[in-house]
Protein backbone atom coordinates (compact mmCIF):
# COMPACT_ATOMS: atom_id res chain seq x y z
CA UNK A 1 0.00 0.00 0.00
CA UNK A 2 2.86 2.38 0.74
CA UNK A 3 4.33 1.90 -2.73
CA UNK A 4 0.91 2.58 -4.24
CA UNK A 5 0.49 5.74 -2.14
CA UNK A 6 3.93 6.96 -3.18
CA UNK A 7 2.97 6.47 -6.82
CA UNK A 8 -0.41 8.21 -6.48
CA UNK A 9 0.14 10.89 -3.84
CA UNK A 10 3.87 11.62 -3.54
CA UNK A 11 3.85 14.50 -6.07
CA UNK A 12 1.40 16.34 -3.83
CA UNK A 13 2.17 15.24 -0.26
CA UNK A 14 4.86 13.88 2.07
CA UNK A 15 3.65 10.28 2.18
CA UNK A 16 5.97 9.00 4.91
CA UNK A 17 5.31 11.94 7.23
CA UNK A 18 1.58 11.45 6.77
CA UNK A 19 1.91 7.71 7.45
CA UNK A 20 3.80 8.45 10.64
CA UNK A 21 1.01 10.82 11.73
CA UNK A 22 -1.64 8.19 10.81
CA UNK A 23 -3.26 10.54 8.32
CA UNK A 24 -4.03 7.79 5.79
CA UNK A 25 -6.98 5.64 6.90
CA UNK A 26 -9.14 2.87 5.48
CA UNK A 27 -12.95 2.90 5.36
CA UNK A 28 -13.14 1.64 8.95
CA UNK A 29 -10.80 4.48 10.04
CA UNK A 30 -7.89 2.16 10.89
CA UNK A 31 -4.63 3.78 9.80
CA UNK A 32 -2.57 2.53 6.86
CA UNK A 33 0.65 0.96 8.19
CA UNK A 34 4.06 0.52 6.61
CA UNK A 35 4.11 -3.09 5.43
CA UNK A 36 0.38 -3.37 4.70
CA UNK A 37 -0.03 -5.49 1.54
CA UNK A 38 -1.50 -3.84 -1.52
CA UNK A 39 -5.25 -4.51 -1.66
CA UNK A 40 -7.09 -3.81 -4.92
CA UNK A 41 -10.48 -2.04 -4.79
CA UNK A 42 -9.65 -0.46 -1.44
CA UNK A 43 -10.43 3.13 -0.53
CA UNK A 44 -7.82 5.13 1.35
CA UNK A 45 -8.83 8.47 2.84
CA UNK A 46 -6.83 11.49 3.89
CA UNK A 47 -7.12 15.25 4.30
CA UNK A 48 -4.68 17.11 2.11
CA UNK A 49 -2.73 20.09 3.41
CA UNK A 50 -4.35 23.37 2.51
CA UNK A 51 -2.59 26.55 1.49
CA UNK A 52 -3.10 29.66 3.57
CA UNK A 53 -6.11 31.12 1.79
CA UNK A 54 -6.46 34.86 1.38
CA UNK A 55 -9.85 35.99 2.67
CA UNK A 56 -12.17 36.98 -0.15
CA UNK A 57 -13.64 40.45 0.41
CA UNK A 58 -17.34 41.10 0.14
CA UNK A 59 -20.47 40.13 2.02
CA UNK A 60 -22.61 37.04 1.43
CA UNK A 61 -26.02 38.69 1.68
CA UNK A 62 -28.91 36.48 2.75
CA UNK A 63 -31.93 37.21 0.55
CA UNK A 64 -34.22 34.53 1.97
CA UNK A 65 -34.16 31.71 4.50
CA UNK A 66 -36.79 29.18 5.46
CA UNK A 67 -36.93 25.54 6.54
CA UNK A 68 -36.02 24.20 3.08
CA UNK A 69 -33.90 26.72 1.22
CA UNK A 70 -31.38 29.49 1.70
CA UNK A 71 -30.95 32.16 -0.98
CA UNK A 72 -27.86 34.35 -0.95
CA UNK A 73 -26.37 37.14 -3.01
CA UNK A 74 -22.82 35.93 -3.67
CA UNK A 75 -19.91 38.36 -4.04
CA UNK A 76 -17.36 37.90 -6.82
CA UNK A 77 -14.24 35.74 -6.29
CA UNK A 78 -15.94 33.44 -3.77
CA UNK A 79 -16.28 29.81 -4.88
CA UNK A 80 -19.67 28.17 -4.55
CA UNK A 81 -18.21 24.90 -3.25
CA UNK A 82 -14.77 23.96 -1.89
CA UNK A 83 -12.52 22.90 -4.74
CA UNK A 84 -8.96 23.29 -5.91
CA UNK A 85 -7.20 26.08 -4.03
CA UNK A 86 -10.42 27.47 -2.55
CA UNK A 87 -11.77 25.48 0.38
CA UNK A 88 -12.40 27.70 3.38
CA UNK A 89 -13.10 30.59 1.03
CA UNK A 90 -16.31 29.14 -0.41
CA UNK A 91 -19.98 29.88 0.14
CA UNK A 92 -20.73 26.41 1.46
CA UNK A 93 -17.91 26.22 4.01
CA UNK A 94 -18.44 29.76 5.28
CA UNK A 95 -22.21 29.47 5.71
CA UNK A 96 -22.29 25.96 7.14
CA UNK A 97 -20.33 27.42 10.06
CA UNK A 98 -21.84 30.90 10.26
CA UNK A 99 -25.47 29.72 10.05
CA UNK A 100 -25.05 26.36 11.79
CA UNK A 101 -26.31 24.45 8.74
CA UNK A 102 -23.99 21.42 8.47
CA UNK A 103 -25.93 19.88 5.55
CA UNK A 104 -26.14 23.09 3.48
CA UNK A 105 -25.75 22.25 -0.21
CA UNK A 106 -25.92 24.41 -3.36
CA UNK A 107 -28.67 23.47 -5.82
CA UNK A 108 -26.76 25.01 -8.75
CA UNK A 109 -23.43 26.74 -9.17
CA UNK A 110 -22.03 30.11 -10.06
CA UNK A 111 -18.48 30.54 -11.33
CA UNK A 112 -16.07 31.84 -8.69
CA UNK A 113 -15.80 35.17 -10.50
CA UNK A 114 -19.57 35.57 -11.03
CA UNK A 115 -21.73 37.44 -8.53
CA UNK A 116 -25.39 37.11 -7.66
CA UNK A 117 -28.30 34.92 -6.64
CA UNK A 118 -27.46 31.43 -5.43
CA UNK A 119 -30.00 28.88 -4.14
CA UNK A 120 -29.02 26.28 -1.53
CA UNK A 121 -30.86 23.49 0.30
CA UNK A 122 -30.70 23.67 4.08
CA UNK A 123 -30.78 19.86 4.54
CA UNK A 124 -30.15 16.77 2.42
CA UNK A 125 -33.84 15.82 2.43
CA UNK A 126 -34.75 18.93 0.43
CA UNK A 127 -32.14 18.58 -2.32
CA UNK A 128 -34.01 16.17 -4.57
CA UNK A 129 -37.18 18.18 -5.31
CA UNK A 130 -35.29 21.39 -6.10
CA UNK A 131 -32.47 19.76 -8.07
CA UNK A 132 -35.11 18.11 -10.27
CA UNK A 133 -36.31 21.59 -11.29
CA UNK A 134 -32.82 22.52 -12.47
CA UNK A 135 -32.36 19.20 -14.28
CA UNK A 136 -35.63 19.72 -16.16
CA UNK A 137 -34.84 23.40 -16.90
CA UNK A 138 -37.83 24.59 -14.92
CA UNK A 139 -35.90 27.40 -13.23
CA UNK A 140 -35.77 30.78 -14.95
CA UNK A 141 -32.37 32.41 -14.61
CA UNK A 142 -31.70 35.99 -15.64
CA UNK A 143 -28.23 37.49 -15.76
CA UNK A 144 -26.97 40.97 -16.49
CA UNK A 145 -23.57 41.95 -17.81
CA UNK A 146 -21.65 45.16 -18.36
CA UNK A 147 -19.91 45.05 -21.74
CA UNK A 148 -18.97 47.31 -24.68
CA UNK A 149 -21.86 48.96 -26.50
CA UNK A 150 -22.08 48.33 -30.23
CA UNK A 151 -24.34 50.30 -32.51
CA UNK A 152 -24.30 47.44 -35.00
CA UNK A 153 -25.31 44.80 -32.46
CA UNK A 154 -28.93 43.81 -32.96
CA UNK A 155 -31.16 43.53 -29.92
CA UNK A 156 -32.66 41.17 -29.10
CA UNK A 157 -30.45 38.46 -30.56
CA UNK A 158 -30.33 34.74 -29.86
CA UNK A 159 -26.89 33.11 -29.89
CA UNK A 160 -26.82 29.39 -30.65
CA UNK A 161 -23.76 27.18 -31.05
CA UNK A 162 -21.98 24.12 -29.68
CA UNK A 163 -19.65 24.75 -26.74
CA UNK A 164 -17.15 22.32 -25.31
CA UNK A 165 -14.86 22.66 -22.31
CA UNK A 166 -12.38 19.86 -21.74
CA UNK A 167 -11.48 18.90 -18.20
CA UNK A 168 -8.44 20.84 -17.05
CA UNK A 169 -8.74 23.43 -19.82
CA UNK A 170 -9.02 27.07 -18.80
CA UNK A 171 -11.34 28.06 -21.63
CA UNK A 172 -14.23 26.56 -23.52
CA UNK A 173 -14.34 26.51 -27.30
CA UNK A 174 -16.92 26.66 -30.05
CA UNK A 175 -17.18 23.44 -32.06
CA UNK A 176 -18.20 24.23 -35.62
CA UNK A 177 -20.78 22.08 -37.42
CA UNK A 178 -21.74 20.28 -34.19
CA UNK A 179 -25.33 20.09 -32.87
CA UNK A 180 -26.39 23.16 -30.89
CA UNK A 181 -26.02 22.66 -27.14
CA UNK A 182 -25.83 26.30 -25.96
CA UNK A 183 -28.43 29.04 -26.44
CA UNK A 184 -28.71 32.54 -24.96
CA UNK A 185 -31.14 35.39 -25.51
CA UNK A 186 -29.19 38.68 -25.40
CA UNK A 187 -31.07 41.98 -24.97
CA UNK A 188 -29.73 45.52 -24.69
CA UNK A 189 -31.13 46.99 -21.48
CA UNK A 190 -29.29 50.26 -20.94
CA UNK A 191 -26.50 52.16 -22.64
CA UNK A 192 -23.81 53.73 -20.45
CA UNK A 193 -21.52 55.69 -22.73
CA UNK A 194 -19.16 53.24 -24.41
CA UNK A 195 -20.59 50.42 -22.30
CA UNK A 196 -24.02 48.86 -21.97
CA UNK A 197 -25.95 46.64 -19.59
CA UNK A 198 -27.12 43.48 -21.36
CA UNK A 199 -29.88 41.22 -20.08
CA UNK A 200 -28.95 37.58 -20.65
CA UNK A 201 -31.47 34.74 -20.57
CA UNK A 202 -29.71 31.39 -20.95
CA UNK A 203 -31.83 28.54 -22.27
CA UNK A 204 -29.04 26.05 -21.57
CA UNK A 205 -26.30 25.94 -18.95
CA UNK A 206 -22.93 25.22 -20.54
CA UNK A 207 -19.72 26.21 -18.76
CA UNK A 208 -18.75 29.84 -19.54
CA UNK A 209 -21.72 30.06 -21.92
CA UNK A 210 -22.67 33.69 -21.26
CA UNK A 211 -19.09 34.90 -21.30
CA UNK A 212 -18.39 33.16 -24.60
CA UNK A 213 -21.62 34.27 -26.24
CA UNK A 214 -21.06 37.95 -25.48
CA UNK A 215 -17.41 37.73 -26.50
CA UNK A 216 -18.52 36.03 -29.72
CA UNK A 217 -20.77 39.01 -30.44
CA UNK A 218 -17.76 41.32 -30.09
CA UNK A 219 -18.72 42.61 -26.64
CA UNK A 220 -16.68 40.68 -24.06
CA UNK A 221 -17.80 41.24 -20.48
CA UNK A 222 -15.77 43.90 -18.66
CA UNK A 223 -12.88 42.41 -16.62
CA UNK A 224 -13.28 38.92 -18.07
CA UNK A 225 -9.91 37.21 -17.41
CA UNK A 226 -10.47 34.50 -20.05
CA UNK A 227 -12.41 35.86 -23.00
CA UNK A 228 -11.43 36.95 -25.56
CA UNK A 229 -7.85 36.46 -24.25
CA UNK A 230 -6.35 34.98 -21.09
CA UNK A 231 -5.14 37.64 -18.67
CA UNK A 232 -2.21 37.09 -16.32
CA UNK A 233 -4.10 37.72 -13.08
CA UNK A 234 -3.28 36.25 -9.68
CA UNK A 235 -6.00 34.09 -8.15
CA UNK A 236 -5.80 36.35 -5.08
CA UNK A 237 -6.16 39.61 -7.03
CA UNK A 238 -9.63 40.96 -6.21
CA UNK A 239 -9.22 44.39 -7.80
CA UNK A 240 -11.15 43.85 -11.04
CA UNK A 241 -14.34 41.81 -10.60
CA UNK A 242 -16.01 40.28 -13.63
CA UNK A 243 -19.03 42.41 -14.49
CA UNK A 244 -21.43 39.49 -14.71
CA UNK A 245 -24.35 39.21 -12.30
CA UNK A 246 -26.82 36.39 -11.72
CA UNK A 247 -29.53 38.95 -11.11
CA UNK A 248 -32.78 36.97 -10.86
CA UNK A 249 -33.98 33.44 -10.11
CA UNK A 250 -37.60 32.32 -10.54
CA UNK A 251 -39.27 28.96 -9.92
CA UNK A 252 -42.43 27.22 -8.79
CA UNK A 253 -41.67 25.69 -5.41
CA UNK A 254 -41.78 21.89 -5.82
CA UNK A 255 -42.91 21.36 -2.22
CA UNK A 256 -45.76 23.85 -1.71
CA UNK A 257 -46.42 25.09 -5.27
CA UNK A 258 -45.81 28.78 -4.53
CA UNK A 259 -44.24 31.08 -7.11
CA UNK A 260 -40.83 32.25 -5.93
CA UNK A 261 -38.59 35.01 -7.27
CA UNK A 262 -35.37 36.37 -5.83
CA UNK A 263 -33.47 39.43 -7.09
CA UNK A 264 -29.87 40.47 -6.42
CA UNK A 265 -29.34 43.80 -4.74
CA UNK A 266 -26.01 44.38 -6.48
CA UNK A 267 -25.63 47.10 -9.12
CA UNK A 268 -23.08 47.90 -11.83
CA UNK A 269 -20.23 48.44 -11.68
CA UNK A 270 -19.77 45.43 -9.41
CA UNK A 271 -17.10 46.05 -6.79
Amino acid sequence: MVAWLEHEVAPHADVHAMLADERFVYDDLTPVRVGDPYAPHTFVWFHRDLRDEVEVPGEIRVLHRDERVLVVDKPPFLSTIPRGRHVLQSVVVRLRTELDLPELTPLHRLDRVTSGVLLLATERRWRGPYQTLFEHRQVKKTYRALAPWQEALESPVVVRNHLRKDRGALRAEVVADAPVNAETLVELEERRGDLAVYRLSPRTGRTHQLRMHLAGLGSPIVNDPLYPTVADVSVDDFSSPLQLLASELELTDPVDGTERRWVSGRTFPLA
